[in-house]
C-alpha cells in the first residue's frame, strides 16, 4: 500500500480504544473478553481499521500507491451492476445505439464531480460528509447523512438481490435467493469490517476475475446479442429519462469520493489523482452498461434467455448465455455474483463512517461494528425487494439522482466560491465545533427550496410533473443547478449575520 501501515499504531492501544469493547473479568465475561482480544490483536496487526470519521492527521496521510484509486473504482464498477442498469435502457423504448450514446454522454459528465472530489482526500485529509459540515453545519448536515445512508444501503440492496438471483440462477432453482442474498450480505460483512487497508488490496485484484466471465460470457452469447429487438426512434422524454438512470448511477459516488483517498500523502498529484479516478468509474461502468443495453434487446428474440430472465431477472440471462461453457459456465455466474463484492465492499465501508455521523453519540462506537448493523438491515430488506426487482430499483435510483445532486451544487458553490477553491480555507480544527461551523440553514434552505422546480420536472411510475410531461425527466440536472444558484445569496446571508 506504500511506505507505510496508516492503520498501524505506534504503541499498543488500550483494549477500550482499539475494540471499543469495555475490558471485562471473570467468568462471566468470558466471551466478551475472548473477542476483545481478537479484535484487539487485529488491531494491532493492521488489520481492523480503527479510526472512524476524524480527519487524518498529516502525519499518518502516508500512503504513495495512487495506482490503489484507479483499481478501487475500477473494481467497484466492473461488476455485473452497471450491466443490469443498462438493461433499463430498451425498458425505457431505446435501441441499442441510442442507449450507448446516452450511457456514454452522461457517464461521461457526470463522473467529474466524483473524480474531482476524490482530489481534496490528501489534502484535508476529511471524509467526504465531514467535509460537507463547512456548508451543512454541525448538525444540519445529519439530514444529507441520513440521504446519503439511504442511498448507499440501497446500492448494497441491490447488489444484494443481483448476487442472491446469481447464485439462485446456477443452483437451477435449488438454492433460493434469499439463501443467496444471505451469503453475498456475510461475505461482505468480512471485507468492510477491516477497513481501508484491506479494501484496497481487495480491490487492487476483484476486478480480474468480474472481466474474464464477463468476456467468456459475452463470447458464448455473442449470437443472441446480434438479435434486439427492433425499436422505433426515441422522444426526448426518453433519451432523458434513461439519462436520469445513468446519472443516479454516477453522481452518488461523489458524496463518497473522499472516503478512499484520505490516507495518500497530501502533496499527491490532484491531477493523477482525477485522473484514476475518472478513468478508473467511467472506463468499465460505459463498456458495461453498454453491454446490458444490448443484453436487454436482445433478451425478448432469444427465448432462452426470455425464459430464464422470467425466473432469476440478470442472474437467469447470465446463465443461458454462458449455457454453451456448461459446467465452466455455471462456475463464472458463481464468480461473477461475488465479483459484486467489490462494489459492495466499498459502499459499505463508506456506509460504516456514516453512521459516525448520524447523531453524535455514535462517534463513540466503533467504525466496524456498523458493519454488523448494515448486514442485519439489509439481509431483510433485500429479500423484500427482490419481488419486482426493476420496478423497485428504478424508483429508488430516481430519489437519490435528485437529492444527491441539490447537495452537490451546494458543497461545490461552497469550495469554488467561498473557500476559494483552496484546501487551506477549511480550517481542520473546526470539523467538529459548531461554534466555527456555519448553520447549515443556507445549505438546507437551497437543498430544499430548489425541489419547488424539481418536482414538476420529475418523470416517474408514481408522478410525473408538468414539466417532464414535456421533456423527459430533468430533475437531477435542475436540481444540482437550482440550488447552486440558490446557495449564493442565502451564504452571503448566513455569512454576514453569523460572521462564518
Amino acid at each position: 500500500m506504500g511506505a507505510a501501515n496508516p492503520e498501524l499504531v505506534e504503541e499498543k492501544p488500550p483494549y477500550e480504544e482499539a475494540t471499543g469493547l469495555p475490558e471485562t473479568t471473570g467468568h462471566q465475561n468470558q466471551k466478551w473478553s475472548t473477542l476483545r482480544n481478537i479484535l484487539h490483536k487485529l488491531v494491532v496487526f493492521g488489520r481492523v481499521e480503527v479510526r472512524g470519521v476524524a480527519p487524518i492527521p498529516v502525519k499518518e496521510r502516508t500512503v504513495e500507491t495512487t495506482i490503489n484509486i484507479f483499481t478501487l473504482w475500477w473494481s467497484m464498477n466492473a461488476n455485473i451492476l452497471p450491466i443490469t442498469f443498462g438493461m433499463l435502457g430498451p425498458a425505457f423504448g431505446l435501441g441499442l445505439r441510442d442507449s450507448s450514446l446516452i450511457v456514454i454522454f452522461f457517464t461521461f459528465l457526470t463522473t467529474l464531480l466524483p473524480a474531482y472530489l476524490s482530489t481534496l482526500g490528501p489534502k484535508m485529509g476529511m471524509r467526504q460528509m465531514v467535509q460537507a459540515r463547512y456548508s451543512y453545519g454541525r448538525y444540519l448536515v445529519t439530514i444529507p447523512v441520513f440521504l446519503n445512508l439511504a442511498t448507499m444501503t440501497g446500492f448494497s440492496i441491490i447488489i444484494c438481490v443481483i448476487g442472491g438471483q446469481c447464485l439462485s440462477a446456477v443452483a437451477d432453482g435449488n438454492l433460493s435467493v434469499t439463501v443467496g442474498i444471505v451469503i453475498i450480505a456475510v461475505v461482505t460483512l468480512i471485507i468492510s469490517f477491516c477497513g481501508y487497508r484491506i479494501l484496497h488490496i481487495y480491490e487492487r485484484y476483484a476486478w480480474i476475475p468480474a472481466f474474464i466471465a464477463i468476456i467468456v460470457a459475452v463470447g458464448t452469447g455473442g449470437k443472441g446479442l446480434v438479435n434486439q429487438a427492433p425499436l422505433p426512434p426515441p422522444p426526448a422524454s426518453a433519451v432523458l429519462s434513461f439519462g436520469m438512470i445513468v446519472a443516479s448511477y454516477m453522481v452518488p459516488w461523489a458524496c463518497l469520493a473522499s472516503d478512499f483517498t484520505t490516507y495518500l500523502k497530501p502533496d499527491t498529484s490532484s491531477v493523477k489523482i482525477f485522473t484514476y479516478s475518472y478513468l478508473g468509474l467511467a472506463t468499465p461502468t460505459i463498456l458495461l452498461m453498454i453491454l446490458g443495453a444490448a443484453i436487454g434487446g436482445a433478451v425478448p428474440n432469444n427465448p432462452r434467455w426470455q425464459e430464464k430472465y422470467d425466473e432469476s431477472l440478470v442472474g437467469g440471462v447470465l446463465d443461458a448465455m454462458l449455457s454453451p461453457a456448461q459446467g465452466f459456465g455455471k462456475f463464472l455466474v458463481v464468480v461473477l455474483s461475488f465479483t459484486l463484492l467489490g462494489n459492495m465492499a466499498a459502499t459499505s465501508y463508506s456506509i460504516t463512517l456514516n453512521f459516525q455521523m448520524l447523531v453524535p453519540v455514535l462517534l463513540k462506537v466503533p467504525r466496524y461494528v456498523f458493519s454488523i448493523v448494515l448486514v442485519a438491515i439489509m439481509i431483510p430488506v433485500s429479500i423484500a425487494a427482490a419481488d419486482n426487482f426493476f420496478l423497485n430499483m428504478e424508483n429508488f435510483l430516481a430519489l437519490i439522482g435528485y437529492w444527491s445532486s441539490a447537495f452537490l451544487g451546494v458543497v461545490l458553490v461552497e469550495h469554488f466560491l467561498y473557500r476559494k477553491g483552496d484546501h487551506r480555507n477549511y480550517d481542520p480544527e473546526a470539523w467538529d465545533d459548531s461554534r466555527q461551523l456555519p448553520w447549515g440553514v443556507a445549505a438546507i434552505s437551497a437543498s430544499a427550496l430548489c425541489f419547488a422546480v424539481v418536482v414538476p420536472s420529475m418523470a416517474q411510475n408514481w408522478w410525473t410533473g408538468p414539466i417532464a410531461k414535456t421533456t423527459g425527466d430533468i430533475g437531477f440536472e435542475l436540481a444540482f443547478v437550482v440550488s447552486a444558484l440558490l446557495y449564493v445569496p442565502l451564504r452571503w446571508l448566513e455569512r454576514r449575520l453569523l460572521g462564518r
